[in-house]
């Protein structure tokens, strides 16, 4: 706390919550803990110290090497957390280093601003069958799945089995600003999941129902990348059928009308080279 005196940092506590509308500390417990709405506040704190860090690098570098040309992503919000930094050291690793800054938002925000030629290029979550728009190129740069996990119990067995007859188990969902909800939707319905489920939360960003789920409030169907530390350390487990897991691909998308040599040269590299090697390890 620095030179923050106890009382004084209460009350910033008190005022954070009051601005969030939540509690974020549990007082109830010795030691005192964060409650899940706190982990998630703590986490978008630390994303946010680490972008502004991100943003004084790049902003310094820049400076030193005015003449380079800094290329711009956009990703949506799951994307960002893991799969993209892999995926970015691996093409660096490939085609060379690069000054590069990242934007991440929801899919309708990456494709405006790759339109509007605010970004160079967006990734973004596709599946079999759907096309994003007739006027972008696309390269595939990766595949994923999403699966279905909760917190397990005592003894590593799933939480929220899924099974008991009228039993409706609490779903962490996407909400409808976040489009890679509907890439969950066929299996909901093809497999008539929606009778056993029952929304009790809803968030457009992956990493809030990460942290709903790790908590033990509910079923949640992620990223595997984004969860998989979870489920090395046993954090998380998965539950349901391997069958209802949904396949996607990911892909980057450019505006050709809006490209220059250093963005061509690396949509050539990409298309020449096809799906770079990623270490799972690494996300």
């Amino acid at each position: 706390m620095g030179n923050l005196s106890q009382p004084a940092f209460s009350r910033r506590i008190k005022s954070i919550e009051a601005w969030v509308g939540t509690t974020l500390v549990d007082r109830s417990s010795q030691p005192v803990k964060l409650t899940a709405a706190g982990e998630q506040m703590l986490e978008s704190g630390l994303q946010a110290v680490a972008r502004l860090e991100q943003e004084r690098s790049q902003i310094l570098e820049m400076q030193s090497l005015p003449d380079k040309y800094v290329v711009s992503f956009s990703t949506q919000h799951s994307i960002g957390w893991r799969f993209y930094p892999a995926w970015l050291q691996a093409l660096e690793d490939a085609y060379g280093p690069m000054l590069s800054r990242l934007r991440t938002d929801n899919l309708p925000n990456c494709l405006r601003d790759l339109k509007s030629g605010d970004v160079d290029f967006a990734i973004v979550y596709t599946r079999p069958g759907l096309e994003l728009s007739d006027t972008l190129d696309s390269i595939m740069i990766g595949q994923e799945q999403m699966i279905a996990v909760c917190k397990p119990d005592p003894d590593g067995a799933p939480l929220y089995q899924f099974g008991t007859p009228g039993l409706k188990l609490p779903y962490l969902r996407f909400g409808e600003a976040a489009p890679i909800g509907d890439h969950l939707a066929p299996i909901i319905e093809e497999h008539g999941l929606s009778d056993c489920l029952h929304t009790i939360y809803e968030n457009s960003m992956g990493g809030a129902l990460r942290y709903r789920a790790r908590a033990g409030d509910g079923v949640a169907w992620l990223p595997q990348s984004l969860v998989q530390p979870d489920l090395d350390s046993g954090v998380l487990v998965r539950t349901g059928r391997p069958e209802w897991a949904v396949d996607m691909f990911i892909h980057l998308l450019r505006d050709e009308t809006q490209s220059n040599h250093t963005t061509r040269s690396i949509w050539s590299f990409l298309e020449k080279e096809g799906p770079l090697k990623v270490e799972s390890h690494a996300y």
